[in-house]
């Protein structure tokens, strides 16, 4: 038992006079490499625990002097090189245990692999929870359908200044992107269904996987600072009603493009540089990098961080002190008036702004909470970034059609006056119809 001993290197052939030893556990060290030769000599041995070393490669002819091994565990370990040849030669293996689950394609047969699940994904699905499974198809439906009819609807009825209007459209446009990127990763689940496990590896690396994590990047991204934008231009419009000068059609297409360009930069920055972020996107069988791990490279750490912790945070921050700002500015302005109905319009803008509060609230702080947790080192269950991403991620996108549309005053008002208009023109050609029949 040779675990926590600092062992940093291990000469070639220092095992081969022990044939008769049943177990070596060299865990927990700092061993980077493995002499090919290493553990020739080691006839008799039937468990063998390399788990926790830095190594950077396994050799395929590593194992092949081990006949006799029953237990091998590899836990903790990345293995890039991974192939089924190291594991051929090992007839009498019985169980073996690795850091991904989705190694254990390179030893089917094996009886027992461990683990099974990665808590997004299985052996047999991309997305191991049968709930999983049937509400990515949901919350995508709901998604997209939220954000074309509000599309559709602003197009055909005209409510506020046409650049606000615009602002609206844009940010329908961004979250209907997370829309589109849960339909794929269901499409993906249905595609790989009974044998994902033959193809997590391949599916992690590949183009699609790349280009649907860097578009749930660009959709909450954009999602997030067209929110901030939105927010900012109402708060100094309400806070500084005569001073302030709304941004004209020009100014919001300059900055909705703007943002637009920053959220793409973001996204496919992890793609462009893959010698310093590495396999960015893949890390999991959703695609979208939310937990920082060991082998993480410096730059993919400090990138995320950036990003979750410094931009996402800032413009969540900005808008709860920009809604505070304005429910303070509005109270204050309605004391000083002699309406009647000050309470009532009171309580009902603090209703809004508190669902607008909460429903950011809501998809944001577990994920803020998640990230730092990953950056201390705290092991984190696959299961709970699975639910992240399929259920409270897309939150925002879900629910800023009717926060931002359906609910408003102004928006109700004029598809009730367009629904005024129509009637008496139906009522005419009804009457039409009655006196031709």
């Amino acid at each position: 038992i040779l675990r926590r001993n600092r062992l940093r290197w291990i000469q070639s052939g220092v095992f081969s006079s022990l044939n008769k030893l049943v177990e070596l556990d060299l865990s927990l060290n700092g061993l980077d490499e493995f002499p090919p030769s290493l553990f020739h000599g080691l006839a008799a041995l039937q468990q063998l625990n390399i788990s926790y070393n830095p190594l950077k490669e396994i050799c395929p002819s590593q194992f092949e002097s081990l006949p006799q091994l029953l237990s091998l565990s590899l836990e903790g370990l990345e293995i890039p090189n991974i192939h089924n040849v190291t594991f051929r030669g090992l007839a009498n293996l019985s169980h073996i245990y690795f850091k991904k689950f989705q190694y254990c394609s390179s030893a089917p047969h094996v009886r027992s692999c461990k683990p099974n699940t990665d808590g997004i994904s299985s052996f047999e699905h991309l997305l191991a929870n049968i709930i999983l499974r049937v509400f990515v198809w949901v919350i995508a439906c709901i998604t997209c359908l939220g954000n074309l009819c509000v599309i559709c609807m602003r197009s055909c009825v005209v409510t506020e200044s046409s650049a606000h209007s615009m602002a609206i459209k844009s940010l329908c446009c961004a979250d209907g992107l997370m829309g589109i990127y849960l339909f794929v990763i269901g499409a993906f689940d249905l595609k790989y269904s009974g044998e994902y496990n033959r193809h997590a590896q391949g599916w992690m690396s590949s183009v699609p996987c790349q280009l649907v994590g860097s578009l749930a990047m660009l959709s909450s991204e954009v999602s997030v600072l067209m929110l901030t934008y939105m927010t900012l231009e109402k708060y100094f419009s309400i806070v500084f009603p005569f001073s302030y000068r709304r941004a004209s059609r020009k100014q919001t297409a300059s900055v909705l493009a703007a943002i637009w360009l920053l959220g793409l930069s973001l996204s496919i920055v992890p793609l462009c540089c893959k010698e310093s972020f590495g396999n960015y996107y893949g890390r999991n069988g959703v695609c979208f990098p939310l937990q920082s791990e060991l082998g993480e490279r410096p730059s993919a750490r400090d990138f995320s961080t950036t990003i979750y912790l410094g931009l996402n945070l800032a413009a969540f921050i900005t808008i709860v002190f920009a809604y505070t700002g304005m429910f303070y500015s509005i109270r204050i302005t309605t004391c000083r008036t002699a309406e009647s109905n000050v309470c009532p319009r009171d309580v009902a803008v603090a209703k809004r702004f508190f669902f607008i509060v909460f429903t950011d609230a809501l998809c944001w702080i577990p994920i803020f909470l998640l990230k730092l947790l990953s950056l201390l080192q705290v092991e984190i269950p696959g299961t709970v970034t699975s639910w992240v991403v399929i259920f409270i991620l897309p939150i925002n996108s879900a629910l800023n059609p009717i926060l931002y549309t359906i609910t408003t005053a102004p928006f109700q008002e004029k598809v009730k006056g367009c629904l005024h208009t129509r009637r008496p023109e139906l009522s005419s050609r009804q009457s039409f119809m009655l006196v031709v029949l």
